[in-house]
């Protein structure tokens, strides 16, 4: 039956195939690490200098990501995850940044039906009680300046799940299943490497595992609609529409909420909170993939 349905990642894998030995992914993948690391460190380098004294206190702002200004340098800087990933396509993979995303054709289209359908989910969803953790929200930023401030914190957030999207679930995804016909290896392999990369027990204590196993099965939804799609449309459109609540409507207080309009009542330290409201986010993330496919079902 996966067959069938996986019947379109054959398309979108085949770019990668002539080069599909592992050695060139894991040169690649370290390569494009690198390159990220590098082109990071001068960027932030290059705004402290332009600082001068106020760069402690942005720094400050940098590792909790309680400022609007500061979540536009974090997010922006994922673009160097994309730049770094799209050299090492074209130098040891002989192909295009572009192909990473799968055929346009089916990319753009798939992009706004999936992106239609997580709206109209999310508005239903808004109008379900109870979504306040029988408490109230607290403003984070005043409605109008968060208004003003939406069009760049969209494009800054599209540029952080993109990056993401088109590292896992293109560039790993396309190469080991160029070279492994099991979704077990290529569905999982880059899905494991996702959640280690959510692994943060410094600020999340004693949830840090469960926040990196929801990762990981993020990271198995969103390969299985790359699979089912033939692009990354659909997986960059339901990441782009998690972040978007997670990041741009509602955040914790003590965690990337510089562009939020609303914070939690409650921080990534409230540990039994943090769990009861990870079921909740469990419950969402798997009606947005259904929903997902829905919008894409031929």
């Amino acid at each position: 039956m996966n067959e069938v349905a996986y019947e379109p990642h054959e398309g979108f894998v085949a770019p990668a195939r002539p080069s599909a030995a592992i050695w060139r992914l894991i040169v690649g993948f370290v390569a494009a690490g690198a390159i990220y690391v590098a082109l990071n460190q001068l960027y932030f380098n290059a705004i402290y200098a332009l600082l001068g004294p106020e760069s402690d206190a942005f720094h400050g702002d940098l590792l909790s990501g309680t400022t609007a200004p500061a979540m536009y340098v974090l997010l922006s800087s994922f673009v160097f995850m994309i730049v770094g990933v799209g050299v090492v396509a074209r130098v040891l993979h002989w192909r295009s940044l572009a192909s990473l995303l799968g055929p346009s054709t089916l990319f753009i289209p798939q992009f706004w039906a999936v992106l239609r359908v997580l709206l109209v989910l999310g508005l239903v969803i808004f109008l379900l009680p109870p979504w306040d953790m029988a408490q109230e929200f607290e403003q984070n930023l005043p409605l109008n300046r968060w208004l003003m401030l939406l069009p760049l914190s969209l494009l800054a957030v599209l540029v952080q799940v993109s990056a993401e999207e088109i590292v896992f679930r293109g560039y790993v995804q396309q190469q080991l299943a160029a070279r492994f016909r099991s979704p077990l290896v290529w569905m999982v392999l880059p899905a494991a490497i996702f959640a280690v990369g959510h692994y943060l027990p410094e600020q999340a204590g004693d949830n840090a595992l469960l926040i990196a196993l929801w990762a990981g099965l993020f990271g198995i939804l969103m390969a299985d609609l790359t699979a089912r799609s033939g692009s990354l449309g659909p997986a960059i459109a339901v990441h782009f529409a998690n972040n978007v609540s997670a990041i741009l409507i509602a955040s914790m207080p003590d965690d990337l909420s510089g562009l939020a309009l609303y914070l939690v009542p409650f921080s990534m330290q409230d540990v039994e909170v943090m769990r009861e409201w990870l079921v909740v986010d469990f419950a969402l993330m798997l009606v947005s993939w259904l929903a997902a496919r829905l919008a894409i079902r031929r």
